[in-house]
Order: C-alpha cells, then structure tokens, then sequence
C-alpha cells in the first residue's frame, strides 16, 4: 500500500503561509514545520520576551501534533532556532516543561540564526511519528 502525503491544518496554530503547510503526514510521519511564539488569534508575538514565546512555539506545535494525531511525545526530532545563544538556558527551562518527563528525550539541534519571521526570538520545528497510541 502506497503512502500519499497529507497537509495538516488546525486553526489552533497559527495560520500558515501560502507557500508551505502547518505539517505534512508521510509514511506514518508527521513533519512540522517551524513555529513561532504567536498564538493563531493574536496578530502580535508573545509579550515577554523568550520564555513566553517558547511556551507559545510548543503550544502550537503541539496543537498540529495533535491535529495529525499525533503528540509532543510521539517527537523523535527537534530543531531549535534562536537570534541568540544567550537565550540558550531560558529555553531549555521552557522546553523541560514540556519534555521533563518524556522518556527518551527527542533527539535535538539548537543554533543561532540571523534573525527570524516577524522578529521572534526563537522558532521550532520537529518531526513525530503518527501513532497516537504508541509513546516514546
């Protein structure tokens, strides 16, 4: 049986651009694409700097996750973009609360960028498996 592509789309994200979807499930797998820290009703990023537009990021992301049917446990890959290392352990203090307790840890990348969408301070994406009944 031959997989076909799929396009997620929840209003519980932010909307995304023409040129790309929220996720594509392929072959029991969803690929997220990268998120901000900005909630789908609020045309403004979160007030507060980092933290709170981290806890954003993982928000959406986990509401195209579940979209997909899938979770933030089901995560096998993620990649973490900042403007700055600085924000490095601010982060992590964010990302523990979402992933303190997944056991094993999604495998991770963090690197610095230039600069991103609307001048947020950090974006995310991830890859997941699909089967919401099975967990890390």
């Amino acid at each position: 049986m031959a997989s076909t592509k799929q396009a997620v789309l929840t209003d519980k994200a932010p909307a995304p651009l023409p040129q790309f979807s929220q996720a594509v499930k392929y072959g029991g797998m969803v690929y997220c694409s990268g998120n901000i820290g900005k909630a789908p009703s609020d045309p403004e990023l979160a007030k507060g700097g980092i933290q709170p537009q981290t806890r954003q990021t993982l928000k959406n992301l986990s509401a195209v996750l579940e979209a997909a049917g899938s979770s933030l446990n089901n995560i096998v890959k993620v990649n973490i973009f900042l403007t700055t290392m600085d924000n490095f352990a601010a982060v992590n203090e964010v990302y523990d609360e979402f992933f303190g307790s997944v056991n094993p840890k999604p495998c991770r990348t963090c690197v610095a960028v230039y600069q991103l969408p609307m001048g947020a301070l950090v974006e995310i994406e991830c890859t997941a498996f699909s089967d919401s009944g099975s967990r890390l």
